[in-house]
């Protein structure tokens, strides 16, 4: 199905909808539509971090990964039992 199809399809939709419930719907619309246009314009924000350890001293790295390590096991170490995944 065309994209004029759907559209026309939601558009009588909407039509179809009581006066009373057509904020609840535009407020729906408007706010997934905000949504999609933040997460397509995040790309070039993650894609300038991606690749950022690629020339990163062998040492640093290896206390890199020792500091994440650290800070999920004391993450996690304050969790409830049952929460961790051990019953």
């Amino acid at each position: 199905m065309g994209k004029p199809a759907i559209r026309d399809r939601v558009i009588e939709e909407v039509k179809l909808i009581p006066k009373h419930r057509l904020s609840e719907v535009y407020d729906f619309i408007h706010y997934f539509r905000m949504g999609l246009q933040e997460s397509e314009g995040n790309g070039d924000k993650i894609m300038k971090f991606a690749g950022c350890w690629k020339n990163m001293p062998e040492e640093t790295f290896n206390e890199f990964l020792q500091e994440i390590a650290e800070r999920r096991r004391k993450a996690f170490s304050r969790r409830r039992k049952g929460e961790r995944g051990d019953g």
